[in-house]
């Protein structure tokens, strides 16, 4: 391939196999350089994160990845993506490769050596994306857990009232374990995974005796994780979850002080990131039409706790209205986000009743954790999201002149 453009020092098996045939032999067998670029830049990209040796933070391996590409090569990268992922190429891509009459063609066009070597680059690349695939849907698991934590405080009939109510019933704990369980027994099988940088970890079955055993292991990050992301919202809100948990283990009277640190560690932490006047400004901004945000209080309009939710998950930032699909209707705002503030509703609702509890007993004490774990989750997720839409709505610096 005349001038062609090399990604990184990760090197694909294709590319390199591909850059050794002549251009007649690309053409027949229907690989352009697009082709190959998109190829070489996924594993360049997956090599560098699966790097177990390289301490770097990820996005220092990303652009290690095109340090040696220019402006113009990396506008052709883009395109390229642009064009090889568009409509039915990919899933074209994986047919003719599954097809027996293609394989029979390209046997036949490069011969019994030549298509060896193809078959084994195929091969080795796949394994690279693989390895990335299976890290990075064991990564999603505690987002995963927090959700599926989240949406059991939501009762039957807040479920069937939200949109894509089948969507809500997909247990995302179950689902991250079948598609694990699927790369370890069909893909991982089926290729040369010692070329990777798999270890054996990457490689044991995660779940053999079902999620029962894992799922706690990840609650305690989801834990971690939330009380970590509270800090950096509201550093002193943080001591409201430890003493809520502490309330719990030590005191009599733990499932009523529980339950008033939990309110108070939820009103505080929207209320002091959105005070209600910005709450009011960003719903006529973003969700003008959308029933259930305000309210007359003492004779003034005022935001609804959904509202006071919905801003808080979207960070402040601008609600996206997108296309619909079989997830979202595209109108208002986002099925995550809106499941999200809903669930920090009930949660501050439920806590509200047990915070009247007078005898603590045992079904009151697993009733608040219950919701101590489902508000842990939605914590996590709405400052997660929170930050990324401040993050997208806040513009980038520019340059002094």
């Amino acid at each position: 391939m005349q001038g062609s453009i090399s990604v990184s020092t990760y090197q694909s098996s294709i590319a390199t196999f591909t850059r050794t045939l002549e251009p007649s032999l690309l053409a027949a067998l229907r690989i352009d350089e697009s082709v190959v670029l998109v190829v070489e830049t996924l594993v360049s990209l997956c090599s560098a994160l699966t790097n177990s040796a390289d301490r770097r933070p990820w996005h220092e391996r990303i652009e290690d990845c095109f340090a040696n590409i220019n402006d113009e090569d990396l506008q052709k990268i883009l395109i390229a993506f642009t064009e090889e992922f568009q409509g039915d190429k990919p899933k074209n891509w994986i047919e003719n490769f599954k097809n027996e009459n293609y394989k029979s063609f390209v046997e036949r066009l490069l011969g019994s050596a030549r298509y060896r070597l193809l078959v084994n680059a195929v091969k080795e690349d796949c394994a690279v994306i693989a390895l990335a695939f299976r890290r990075g849907i064991r990564a999603f698991m505690p987002f995963a857990v927090a959700w599926s934590d989240a949406l059991s405080l939501m009762s039957k009939e807040q479920l069937k009232a939200a949109n894509r109510a089948d969507v809500l019933a997909i247990n995302a704990v179950e689902m991250v374990i079948s598609i694990d369980d699927f790369l370890g027994e069909k893909v991982f099988s089926s290729l040369p995974m010692e070329v990777t940088a798999a270890t054996s970890r990457d490689l044991a079955v995660w779940a053999p005796d079902g999620p029962d055993n894992l799922v706690p292991q990840f609650r305690a990050l989801v834990t971690e994780a939330s009380a970590k992301r509270v800090e950096r919202a509201n550093s002193p809100l943080v001591r409201k979850i430890r003493g809520a948990r502490d309330a719990l283990r030590y005191s009599e009277d733990g499932v009523s002080q529980a339950a008033n640190s939990l309110i108070e560690l939820l009103d505080r932490i929207m209320r002091e990131a959105f005070p209600p006047t910005e709450v009011l400004l960003w719903v006529d901004k973003n969700l003008p039409g959308e029933p259930g945000l305000t309210h007359l209080k003492d004779g003034h309009r005022a935001p609804t706790k959904r509202a006071e939710a919905l801003c808080f998950v979207y960070g402040g930032g601008p609600v996206m209205l997108g296309e619909p699909n079989t997830l979202d209707s595209g109108e208002g705002p986002s099925l995550l986000h809106d499941i999200v503030a809903l669930v920090l509703v009930s949660a501050r609702n439920k806590l509200q009743r047990l915070k009247h509890a007078d005898s603590g007993t045992q079904e009151e004490r697993e009733q608040l954790m219950m919701v101590l774990s489902a508000l842990e989750g939605a914590l996590m997720l709405g400052l997660t999201f929170g930050h990324l839409s401040a993050e997208y709505s806040t513009p980038p610096e520019l340059p002094a002149a």
